[in-house]
């Protein structure tokens, strides 16, 4: 085929003495050249929670046209260290606090607000917010700096509301980023020189993934200014890494096998990535492609995570197939010292791989089963599982803002901290107010502002509810039912709780719409590659299968190992997104080899084939992604560590379990039909290998792949 010669010189010049150091110059040029060009960019700052057109986001932005809209209340809450009643001396002392709070404060000070049960006391703050919780962050820093060194005997005090709260999410990130990147480098360079078991190979493809992932993250930043994405940094970066990593090793492990065979390692080196490139480009069309499906969502961190997964993901494809394989050619053959193949050695590393998938093939009903049944027991950890997380809750490290919220909600109206506001029509301002106040649960309501031509009303609501209790979030619902029905008032309900409300409906219509997607991108891929119908409903079935047992296993071990009662919004599409397009990657690896062992050897045996080839590389590869997914947890939000939590063990079990025992018994147990309407390798009715007789498992021993070699001869010759 034309293509197939056109990939062959390709292959041949990339490697060649001289090709492979001009095509290593011209790789190195151009990301010198990007590097150059987007150095500079950043991504916007913006965390938006709830979709652009909801409710609460239109409050939001009505909210900016009122007089000092930049201005926020900064709350500092008292209390006696001895859960005594505040003394008149406890009182006067906080009063003479409030010069020193005015230094900081865009209007006066006021306080203190006594509590009904005298037990806590409230000053008020005025701040002018920054344009990023980083801006606000030095400000809230410089508050409780002087508040440290004006201190009340006696007293606890403790600064807490939305700036603060955002001020402390800010700081919990000072460093974070980093930390990660170098937990995900340390835990690459340790994983890939125990696979390789080399002092050197392991820096080749770290040096080579590293460059990848400075070069998207500049660029993703690039991107996210450009059209105002917003996403987590970290989550490109790891996926960059761990797919990176992926296909190195897949092209690496290529490489060595072909070098047991061949004299010349720039031959081998073509050999290896004409055979590896189709399954590796398949893997990451298919992740990105499932990715570039997040555009369709409704919630901007998960709208902006599409696009910019997918260019991270594909400077990760390109690094590895145009800068890796002529690197690995400057190197040569000693790269893989001390351990170095050369043609007539013996290759060992399949013959365990190989006993387990005869086992498997022989028996491939009882291990389906106990497969499928495995996964029935990690799904079963769904039972139970809740999603949504409240403001505390969403941060693994304890903060003051944090506590400080939880003395609020112990003395005060829960909802005083995180209180509920309407933009309404001013002319019905009063039957807006009255409406509120007839709904259940509301303290008080009240007008705290016009916007400067008098249209606008701002009222700001107290709920008597503890924020994002399920109580909290059925009165936003109650109290938009009131307040709409007012004539003519075209009121809004915001803040952070109706927020709250707005992001646990666009995250489930995400879900609802996004999971399908990725199922039909994952089933296409999987039909053009295979060419066949059967296969690609087998394989979904079961990765689906494997994706939801992932999720109840991560949820379950999330409640009992850490305490977290439910899992955040974004982490089940999330999760199932990762789970499903990642676990289709080592599908393609692990299939692709089979479609191609079958044509000569049947189904079945082709498949005890491509588990002994690709076991080891599989393997590898998912225990680095498991592990990289992981790093995840070093990240302050309870977010990013369920979701690696829960990637990391749906990996783990489906490269252990699903890859390893229960594909291979499915294609033992369907046999060739498994390829229907196609025939294995594509071959025509007849063709040698339709019809493979029973498997045997080597015997132990040197001898144990040469016997099992002769047999599959014997085979091919019938």
């Amino acid at each position: 085929m034309a293509s197939s010669r056109l990939r062959s010189r390709f292959s041949d010049k990339l490697t060649s003495r001289r090709g492979a150091w001009i095509s290593l110059g011209i790789v190195v040029l151009i990301m010198v050249a990007l590097f150059g060009a987007f150095g500079s960019a950043k991504a916007p700052a913006g965390n938006a929670q709830a979709p652009a057109d909801s409710e609460s986001s239109q409050a939001s932005e009505l909210m900016q046209q009122f007089p000092n809209a930049d201005r926020q209340s900064v709350l500092v809450v008292a209390s006696r260290d001895d859960d005594a009643a505040l003394t008149e001396q406890d009182q006067a002392d906080l009063k003479a606090l409030l010069p020193v709070l005015d230094t900081h404060a865009d209007a006066d000070s006021n306080g203190p607000l006594v509590s009904d049960d005298g037990k806590a006391a409230l000053l008020v703050t005025p701040i002018k917010v920054g344009e990023s919780n980083t801006d606000t962050a030095e400000v809230i820093k410089a508050i409780r700096t002087d508040i440290a060194d004006n201190p009340i005997d006696g007293l606890t005090l403790q600064v807490t509301g939305g700036p603060a709260f955002g001020a402390d999410i800010a700081a919990s990130f000072d460093g974070a980023n980093f930390t990660l990147l170098l937990v995900t480098i340390l835990i690459v360079a340790l994983l890939l020189i125990i696979t390789y078991r080399s002092p050197v190979l392991w820096l080749v493809p770290l040096i080579v993934v590293a460059l990848a992932d400075g070069l998207a993250g500049r660029m993703t930043a690039a991107a996210g200014a450009a059209w105002n994405l917003q996403f987590d940094s970290g989550i490109i970066s790891v996926l960059v890494f761990g797919a990176g990593t992926n296909y190195a090793l897949l092209l690496i492990s290529r490489y060595r096998e072909e070098l047991l065979q061949n004299d010349d390692h720039r031959q081998a080196l073509s050999t290896a990535w004409r055979k590896t490139v189709p399954a590796i480009v398949a893997s990451n069309v298919t992740v990105v492609l499932a990715l570039l499906t997040l555009v369709l969502a409704v919630i901007p961190g998960t709208h902006g995570l599409g696009v910019s997964s997918a260019i991270g993901l594909l400077i990760a494809l390109a690094a590895v197939v145009f800068m890796l394989p002529p690197f690995l050619a400057v190197c040569g053959r000693k790269v893989f010292w001390p351990f170095v193949p050369r043609p007539g050695q013996t290759r060992p590393q399949g013959r365990a791989w190989r006993r387990i998938a005869s086992g498997v093939v022989r028996r491939p009903a009882r291990s389906l089963l106990a497969g499928v049944a495995l996964l029935a027991v990690m799904a079963a950890g769904l039972i139970g599982t809740s999603v949504g997380l409240d403001q505390v809750e969403k941060f693994r490290v304890q903060s003051e803002s944090a506590t400080g919220l939880e003395v609020v909600s112990a003395h005060f109206a829960p909802g005083e901290a995180q209180p509920i506001f309407i933009v309404a029509d001013s002319a019905e301002a009063d039957a807006v107010v009255a409406a509120a106040k007839d709904v259940e649960g509301v303290v008080r309501a009240h007008p705290v502002g016009t916007t400067d031509d008098d249209s606008l009303t701002k009222i700001m609501v107290t709920s008597e509810y503890a924020p994002s209790t399920t109580e909290s979030l059925d009165q936003i619902g109650e109290l938009r039912a009131a307040v709409h029905a007012v004539p003519n008032a075209d009121a809004v309900v915001g803040g952070a709780v109706a927020t709250d409300v707005d992001a646990r409906e666009g995250n489930q219509a995400d879900l609802l719409l996004i999971a399908p997607l990725v199922l039909a991108v994952s089933f296409l891929v999987l039909l053009v590659l295979l060419r066949s119908i059967a296969a690609p409903v087998l394989l979904l079935v079961v990765n689906l299968a494997s994706a939801l047992a992932a999720i109840g296993a991560g949820s379950f071990l999330s409640r009992m190992l850490f305490g977290q009662h439910a899992l955040d919004l974004q982490v089940p599409l999330l999760a199932f997104l990762f789970l499903v397009a990642l676990g289709i990657d080592y599908t393609i690896f692990l299939v692709h080899r089979a479609r191609n062992e079958a044509a000569t050897r049947g189904t079945r045996t082709g498949m005890i084939e491509a588990v002994a080839h690709t076991g080891s590389v599989i393997t590898s590869a998912g225990i680095v992604l498991a592990a990289v997914f992981a790093a995840l947890g070093v990240l302050p939000l309870v977010t990013l560590g369920q979701l690696g939590l829960i990637v990391g063990v749906g990996v783990i079990v489906d490269t252990l379990v699903v890859r390893t025992i229960i594909v291979p018994a499915i294609f033992s147990l369907v046999g060739d039909r498994i390829w229907w309407p196609g025939r294995p390798g594509g071959q025509d009715e007849g063709h040698k290998g339709a019809n493979t007789p029973a498997v045997e498992e080597p015997q132990n021993g040197s001898d144990g792949e040469l016997t099992h070699e002769s047999r599959q001869r014997t085979a091919d010759a019938h």
